[in-house]
């Protein structure tokens, strides 16, 4: 059967990027959307769209029936549903099949198989796939699974049966916090998949994280497109994937492969999918074995690195595939060609432990595209990030003939990309990828612990070039306010319209305070005056005086000649904040407004507040319970994953002001500790 318009069951940037496939291919598209989506670039890339629900993805994106009605109504022959929300359901298979609808996707019977972790554990024992020692029983009853820790021996790894993306994952490093993460693990699991199973596994000390492409057809043909290393993870969520795995022996990558494929056609697999594996390496302590992890039934965010280093349209092969087609090439086929790295941007704030971000995209650069980098992104400067979805910006993707060269191009790409209007992790994955342990591929699933005081410095003194230019940015814009309200009056020549800090002597400076963005900042006081000449004299906070120019060019960045050097940077302003990028370089900064006297917090940090808009989920305290610094007090869910709110230190709960099942807005006062006068 061929597929004439394919319908597209997601959204963001694997929508946009199906779409480039399927349009090359001359394959009519279909979007779908939630109300929060209505003007998505996935969506207006499209041939046709239609609304599916509210913005919620329970009411939109998880709704089979509204799914299959648009495929109804648009003409659909198939249904390619990306990653997440259906992709790996296998009712929704069933239900493509019994309405004549092509799933762009494995077989149901595959997706079931692989489905549960410890089913799927199971089923590769007896396929001869290694497994990491662990219990993968269907018994749930919390002291079996605590007896099951103690044989398997602590630390150990909680994971959620049914899930993946490290949602329903937690670490137990002794009896004494099992409970707790168990707890902890299973409410995540409930709530990001109906099902609250979980399996116990060895937490191995060192791993590294790899992973093999396969890729089967319905005539009985399998192979594997090699493998990726995804070893750098926070959160068990995978922030830099590569391929192929640096310093991996030919032998060994064979047989993963060979393992991979077997595993594959066990469970009869059609499409494609990747086989997760743990590798202990013998470098750092480790038996040198591999472990099978877990089966991922779909097409994973990170195929472009496969697609890089082999040259194939992945995407393509699935749509081939499943309308009943052979596999391009055969093993003997393929081959690896130079290094690709892929790491993911994320709205989200490194110096607050991660914490997803909400807001609109004021400033939005990518680097340009071309042979080396590529860039798959379903926003556009001046879109929003929702809470409804994964905070996911971009997938920022480079290839060169080796590891160190595409080392290179990442560290360019990296300093060439700008993200204003909302905290995004850029700066940190420039940490990784100038940081000497990445460099020399020392990898394993803890970099981001090990070398988390290099990769989150705290916050430093902005640079007098950086205050130098935020106070010029802040002039020619007041500038630019006043002349154009002068041109609206009866005399636009008159000298309260020049903006230029006039007076009948001299220029008047204007006195600039900034603080860094990031918490902990000392406001900085800048002093600047607009000369008749056109130029700006400037005094730093240490004393020193420069004289500039400056003006903003056609694409809106910030020009300016400093003490004789040119210096061009990015320029994103939102009421009082600034964001100023340079190559290699994002500055955060806070205008400081000397009439905003501020809010009095009369109980000071004893007042906990959300820090996003959530639910709460669970609520660990009552009033007058002692509580000790770091100790948990209530659990937020937003974006998928959850956020303990903690004690800042010791001393008695006053007031808990929420139930669980509230709905509460960023900034809410969840919860009033008073804390120890000592």
């Amino acid at each position: 059967m061929m597929i004439d318009t394919l319908l597209i069951a997601n959204r963001g940037e694997i929508a946009c990027r199906i779409i480039r496939t399927a349009r090359r291919l001359g394959i009519r598209t279909v979007a779908v959307y939630s109300d929060a989506d209505a003007g998505a670039l996935h969506v207006a890339l499209a041939d046709e769209a239609v609304r599916i629900g509210a913005a919620p993805a329970r009411d939109s994106y998880l709704r089979m029936d509204a799914v299959l009605d648009a495929a109804a109504r648009t003409g659909a022959q198939a249904i390619h549903p990306g990653y997440g929300f259906l992709s790996e359901n296998a009712g929704f298979a069933e239900a493509c099949a019994a309405s004549g609808l092509i799933f762009v996707g494995p077989p149901a019977s595959a997706i079931r198989a692989m489905g549960g972790k410890s089913e799927a554990k199971a089923l590769m024992e007896t396929a001869g796939v290694p497994l990491v020692p662990g219990y993968h029983g269907e018994e749930q009853n919390s002291g079996v699974l605590a007896s099951e820790a103690a044989r398997i021996g602590y630390p150990v790894l909680i994971k959620a049966s049914a899930g993946g993306g490290g949602k329903g994952m937690k670490v137990a490093t002794s009896a004494e916090e099992f409970h707790e993460q168990l707890a902890s693990a299973k409410r995540e699991a409930q709530a990001a998949f109906g099902d609250d199973r979980v399996l116990i596994e060895k937490y191995l000390a060192r791993p590294r994280h790899v992973e093999i492409q396969v890729f089967a057809d319905g005539h009985g043909n399998c192979v594997y497109l090699f493998e990726r290393d995804c070893s750098i993870q926070r959160r068990h969520q995978k922030v830099v994937e590569e391929a192929p795995a640096p310093n991996l022996p030919k032998g060994l990558r064979e047989e993963m492969g060979a393992a991979a494929v077997a595993a594959a056609k066990a469970i009869g697999y059609v499409g494609a999918g990747t086989v997760e594996f743990l590798l202990d390496p013998v470098e750092t302590g480790g038996d040198g074995r591999f472990y099978f992890m877990e089966m991922n039934t779909r097409l994973q965010v990170e195929h472009p690195v496969t697609e890089y280093i082999t040259g194939q349209d992945l995407v393509e092969w699935q749509l081939r595939v499943a309308a009943g087609g052979v596999l391009p090439l055969t093993q003997d086929q393929l081959a690896v060609h130079g290094h690709a790295i892929e790491v993911r941007l994320y709205a989200e704030d490194p110096d607050k432990g991660f914490l997803p971000q909400t807001g609109t995209l004021s400033h939005l650069r990518f680097p340009e595209a071309g042979p080396h980098v590529r860039v798959d992104t379903g926003v556009r400067q001046g879109d929003a990030i929702s809470i409804h979805y994964d905070p996911m910006i971009a997938k920022l993707i480079v290839w060169d003939v080796d590891r160190p060269a595409a080392v290179r191009r990442l560290r360019q790409a990296l300093a060439a990309t700008e993200v204003g209007g909302l905290a995004a992790n850029v700066p940190f994955l420039a940490a990784i990828a100038a940081h000497p342990a990445f460099l020399e591929a020392d990898l394993d699933t803890r970099f981001i612990e090990r070398h988390q005081a290099d990769l989150l410095p705290p916050p430093a003194v902005p640079s007098g070039d950086t205050l130098a230019l935020a106070a010029l940015g802040v002039l020619l814009e007041r500038q630019a306010e006043t002349m154009a309200g002068a041109a609206r009056t009866n005399d636009p020549w008159s000298p309260w319209a020049s903006g230029a800090s006039w007076r009948l002597n001299d220029a008047v400076p204007e006195i600039l305070t900034f603080r860094d963005g990031r918490e902990g900042g000392e406001p900085q006081e800048v002093r600047a005056a607009h000369r008749r000449d056109g130029d700006f004299d400037v005094t730093l906070p240490d004393g020193s005086e420069v004289r500039a120019q400056a003006r903003f060019d056609a694409e809106g960045r910030l020009v300016a000649e400093i003490g004789g050097r040119r210096l061009a940077v990015g320029w994103s302003r939102r009421g009082m904040e600034l964001d100023l990028f340079r190559p290699g370089h994002h500055d955060r900064l806070i205008l400081i407004d000397p009439l905003d006297v501020g809010e009095v917090d009369a109980a000071g940090a004893g007042h906990l507040v959300a820090p996003m808009p959530g639910k709460i989920i669970a609520v660990l305290v009552a009033a007058g319970n002692r509580v000790e610094k770091g100790q948990g007090l209530i659990v937020l869910e937003a974006m998928k994953m959850e956020h303990t709110i903690k004690a800042q230190g010791p001393g008695t709960v006053q007031t808990v002001r929420y139930a669980v099942g509230d709905q509460v807005p960023d900034g809410a006062e969840l919860i009033i500790v008073a804390g120890d006068e000592a």
